[in-house]
């Protein structure tokens, strides 16, 4: 590799490793992020005309990954109005050949399908509808990934301890060596308690306290530190899993 390219993604990998002592940083992060969900900063973006509720940082550390890993399905549960698997569909029609974005939500309202399914990347979408941990669905799911030989998965569906405790035991069955496994909305551990007065989770009761669970008891996963150094603003810090082994 050319020496400057060298020095240039040497120079990088420090300063990533950097900012995790750095506290001045860290503090405008932490109040960016209590801040930016209460004005809920996170509703104000699209991706080729569909709306992504998501925070820019995360989408960028997935469009790094993706290429990285080059899934030939990356799986998503949670559907809401499909910017995020138009966005991975998006990446995946760069990536070229067969690759397939599939959506799962427990309600796909029909205007947010017709939109999704008219959309000019839906060839590279499939959607169910059902819930992710269902028998029905992950039956489905199995009969999907048979196809597929690199699979990455996203959980951002209802965000309750015991519903994404059951989605990382499903789900992480699929996802293959040195792909990863993200789950979302692990920020809710990190906020005031009652932050949410009208979902069932909270503080204690949450995609982070699922994830940690599951960590003391599958180690074939592994929290990859480097993207939360590097993004800093997440809804998903500790949140995205790396499969080692």
């Amino acid at each position: 590799m050319n020496p400057e390219l060298i020095k240039f993604y040497n120079e990088k990998q420090a300063r990533i490793a950097s900012q995790e002592g750095n506290i001045p940083l860290q503090k405008a992060k932490d109040e960016f992020i209590f801040q930016s969900i209460n004005s809920k900063y996170s509703y104000n973006f699209s991706w080729l005309g569909r709306p992504i509720i998501a925070y820019p940082q995360d989408m960028i550390a997935m469009q790094e990954i993706i290429w990285r890993v080059k899934p030939d399905l990356i799986i998503e549960t949670g559907v809401a109005h499909g910017g995020s698997i138009v966005y991975y569909a998006s990446l995946l029609e760069l990536l070229g050949g067969d690759r397939m974005v599939l959506g799962i939500d427990i309600d796909i309202r029909q205007f947010n399908r017709e939109l999704i399914e008219s959309h000019p990347m839906s060839k590279r979408i499939i959607l169910i509808q059902g819930s992710s941990t269902s028998d029905t669905t992950v039956n489905s799911v199995k009969s999907i990934v048979k196809g597929y030989k690199n699979i990455l998965v996203c959980l951002d569906s209802n965000h309750t301890h015991d519903h994404v405790y059951r989605e990382l035991k499903v789900y992480s069955e699929f996802v293959t060596l040195n792909s990863y496994m993200v789950v979302f909305d692990t920020i809710i551990e990190h906020l005031p308690k009652d932050q949410y007065i009208d979902r069932p989770w909270d503080v204690g009761d949450n995609p982070m306290t699922a994830l940690q669970l599951f960590l003391e008891e599958d180690f074939r996963y592994e929290i990859d530190h480097e993207v939360d150094n590097k993004i800093l603003i997440s809804v998903a810090p500790s949140g995205y899993l790396k499969r080692v082994k």
